[in-house]
């Protein structure tokens, strides 16, 4: 039996310097943070996991391809990735997610976590 979309995010996700999944909201999500601040998402119901892009344009861009879809609830500039994803497109977004919002972390912040040669 093939892994689901969450075994296959946590795999992917907990190689990565201090990321943490939570359940923030309660009813099963879970929220892959780094720094505090979330990075990933697998929701409740919606089937998938949202992902921060660069920008609204990136966001777009995946959704207009047909290799994303919006993302309830949040901002533009995240994608929800299906659950049928191929494997190399979803450890690239995660990866590049991370790093986004990694870098966006303070100074002090970045400096506690591993490197990362991610995107």
């Amino acid at each position: 039996m093939a892994p689901g979309l969450s075994d296959r995010v946590a795999g992917l996700c907990r190689d990565m310097p201090g990321a943490e999944v939570s359940d923030p909201w309660g009813g099963g999500h879970a929220a892959w943070k780094v720094g505090g601040k979330l990075f990933a998402c697998i929701g409740a119901v919606t089937p998938g996991v949202a992902v921060k892009c660069r920008d609204i344009e990136t966001a777009a861009m995946l959704i207009d391809a047909g290799v994303a879809s919006r993302a309830p609830y949040f901002h533009r500039s995240w994608a929800l990735l299906p659950e049928d994803v191929a494997d190399d497109e979803l450890a690239h977004r995660l990866r590049a997610s991370y790093a986004l919002i990694r870098r966006n972390l303070t100074k002090k912040a970045q400096a506690a976590l591993a490197p990362f040669d991610g995107a």
